[in-house]
């Protein structure tokens, strides 16, 4: 039986299996970091640190204060600690390690070539021989970045940058080596997987590509509440062939339902656990690759909001600023702010702030105090709205004034 829901309940049903609508505590513990990750499957990575590096975000979003270094300490640090890999799922991401062996199909299907960017699949058939090469320095010496092997005179000296960068990432898309820290700037380290990750994660076993796109196609709806068959394949770019029989075998067990939304041309499904609340109270600024936005299109389809990164556009020509973050308030996106953090100064700049022309008349004090729990959180002193923006008086830019906040 196909269940009919209104766009507000199919909204609730999303912003609840998201994380969203609990009240959050002044300080948040690594127990609710980690149940933040086990809820989404994934936080996607990303080096922008014009603010917060993307990664740290979708946590703050729901559970609010907590310190960055736990979730270094759990993708990063010491092997009793890991509660995290690195792996293309969405993107580039940071998941669960108990996803780990759901993934092992994809190494498995790069080791052998079927898969990844042409010269990437050439290390798995022509070039193999210089992968290894580089596989066995890893081995022999420890965590090595690709700037390591550059220029390489008495390291390989026949190897140009590009050459081991394309190595490096197809052995670590096949699996053979995975992420050992971050090193300053943000660069990757790599090591066997045998000294990163937990030997528990290792010995689990390793289910068959179908039954773990089978979990994965479980595990997206579960994050996603309602979604479409293109959403589910999303989560964790699964390729239609991939996800399609995953996700008539979850219906046919019962734990996909059929629903239509108001508004919705493709049929939809929901999770059969998936939470029904009432109403959502609550707000959160989002990450530009915040799970719940990261699908534009989706974005229109559930909040009437139509939102695009403006990084690589040239200034002149952005609509809202470079690093703009939604604002959630309770069940709408209802404003866009560009946010810098300028540390130097211990200042929070929102450098415009942009309202929906729907927006509630409480919404800029909402937003202020959102803004003071994040410059909190940043360990920054305070919130400056820039003059720019009380420049913008029309219907859609908006500005608190010129304003610094204790």
């Amino acid at each position: 039986m196909t269940i009919q829901l209104s766009l507000r309940d199919a909204r609730r049903i999303v912003l609840a299996a998201q994380g969203f609508g609990k009240p959050r505590g002044r300080q948040a513990t690594p127990a609710h970091l980690h149940r933040a990750l086990d809820r989404l499957g994934l936080f996607q990575i990303d080096s922008v640190n014009v603010l917060a590096r993307a990664h740290y975000l979708p946590a703050f979003s729901r559970i609010g204060d907590y310190e960055l270094g736990k979730l270094e300490q759990a993708a990063w640090g010491e092997k009793r600690n890991r509660r995290m890999f690195e792996y293309w799922a969405h993107e580039a991401s940071l998941l669960p390690l108990d996803l780990h062996p759901l993934f092992r199909w994809r190494m498995a299907r790069a080791e052998r070539g079927e898969i990844g960017y042409a010269a990437l699949r050439r290390f798995a058939t022509v070039h193999r021989q210089k992968a290894q090469s580089v596989l066995a320095r890893i081995a022999a010496e420890g965590p090595l970045a690709a700037s390591d092997f550059e220029g390489g005179a008495g390291k390989g000296g026949w190897w140009a940058w590009s050459e081991t960068k394309h190595a490096l990432e197809w052995l670590f898309w096949s699996g053979q080596i995975t992420t050992a820290t971050r090193r300053a700037g943000f660069k990757r380290l790599y090591d066997l997987p045998e000294r990163v990750l937990p030997q528990r994660v290792l010995a689990l076993p390793t289910p068959d590509a179908e039954t773990a796109q089978r979990e994965l196609v479980a595990r997206s709806a579960m994050a996603l509440g309602v979604a479409t068959a293109a959403d589910l394949r999303g989560y964790y770019r699964l390729k239609p062939d991939e996800a399609d029989h995953a996700i008539a075998a979850q219906a046919d067990a019962g734990v996909l339902v059929p629903v239509r939304v108001e508004g919705w041309s493709p049929m939809a499904w929901m999770h059969r656990d998936a939470p029904a609340p009432r109403k959502i109270n609550g707000a959160a600024l989002l990450a530009p690759f915040d799970p719940l936005i990261w699908e534009r299109k989706r974005t229109e389809r559930l909040f009437g909001f139509r939102y695009r990164t403006e990084i690589y556009v040239p200034q002149p020509k952005r609509t809202y600023g470079y690093y703009v973050l939604p604002f959630l308030m309770d069940e709408a996106l209802v404003a866009r702010v560009d946010l810098k953090a300028d540390r130097t100064a211990g200042v929070l700049v929102a450098q415009r702030i942009s309202l929906e022309p729907d927006a509630p008349a409480e919404t800029m004090v909402r937003l202020m105090a959102e803004l003071d729990r994040m410059a909190a959180w940043l360990k920054l002193d305070r919130v400056r709205v820039a003059e720019s923006c009380s420049k913008r008086r029309s219907a859609s830019h908006v500005s608190a004034g010129d304003e610094n906040r204790p």
